[in-house]
């Protein structure tokens, strides 16, 4: 883990993770991410903030330089993507070069994917030996949908891209993790659009500053309206954020009424 970060070092409760996809066929639109959602879903109910996603092609120097910005900056990285068979999976040897370690076909992951195609009586060739390949000193993450392990190395967890894989991988992983203080949230429906509570809403987040307070415009079709929702993690910052929010909504209520008294007829 970092031994500082701006997160960590100021409140011990908070604890932080980004994630790294990788993978040319993102960024073509050959393959629509599903992992990305799963994973921010799963960290905060587990009480971990996910502060960054990146995306990068499989070109070893950008996931080098991505992976390093990383995982100095967060608790936890998580890649998907980049760890089977063919030739342009390689992000273990990415992944060992920013660690600076000799990247290894490791003898245990051998070993079961080499039962696991003795069993299915299938060749184990080079190309799959491919898949028992990370950094050396690595840990496995278990894969039980396809034998073919994940790896973590210092605070960085590199799993498959496959959304199954992946999916069953992060199952594994999170409960060995440090998880921080829950962000609660309260959302209050706003019967006015952005443009006009802008201002005035600036003005409570900045006299509410432990608190993350977010706008989400919808439209109905005649008019705009405005979800606003409060985030905080402890229940009083939250309720008196949410009541700031509440008198603000009141407050455009009773000038609206007062400028035009036959809207309220």
């Amino acid at each position: 883990m970092p031994e500082s970060s701006p997160e960590s070092s100021s409140e011990s409760s908070i604890v932080t993770a980004a994630m790294l996809a990788i993978g040319d066929e993102l960024l073509s639109g050959r393959t629509k991410d599903k992992n990305i959602g799963h994973l921010s879903d799963l960290l905060t109910l587990s009480g971990i903030d996910l502060k960054e996603v990146r995306i990068v092609a499989d070109e070893e120097d950008a996931i080098v330089e991505a992976l390093n910005a990383l995982r100095g900056r967060y608790d936890y990285v998580f890649t998907s993507g980049g760890i089977g068979p063919t030739h342009d999976d390689i992000t273990a040897d990415a992944v060992s070069r920013a660690f600076g370690v000799p990247c290894i076909h490791d003898p245990d992951a051998m070993k079961l994917l080499g039962d696991m195609y003795r069993r299915r009586e299938m060749e184990f060739t080079e190309a799959r030996q491919r898949m028992a390949r990370m950094p050396e000193g690595a840990r496995h993450i278990p894969n039980p949908v396809s034998t073919a392990p994940g790896f973590i190395i210092g605070n960085v967890y590199v799993m498959a891209g496959v959304p199954q894989v992946f999916q069953a991988m992060v199952d594994n992983v999170l409960p060995t993790l440090r998880s921080g203080a829950k962000m609660l949230s309260r959302a209050l429906p706003c019967p006015y659009g952005e443009g006009d509570i802008g201002t005035l809403l600036a003005a409570v987040q900045k006299a509410h500053p432990e608190t993350s307070i977010g706008s989400y415009p919808k439209y109905d079709g005649r008019r705009f309206s405005t979800e606003i929702v409060v985030r905080a993690r402890d229940p009083q910052i939250l309720d008196a954020a949410a009541e700031a929010v509440a008198a603000m909504i009141a407050g455009i209520d009773r000038e609206k009424i007062a400028t035009n008294p036959a809207a309220d007829a």
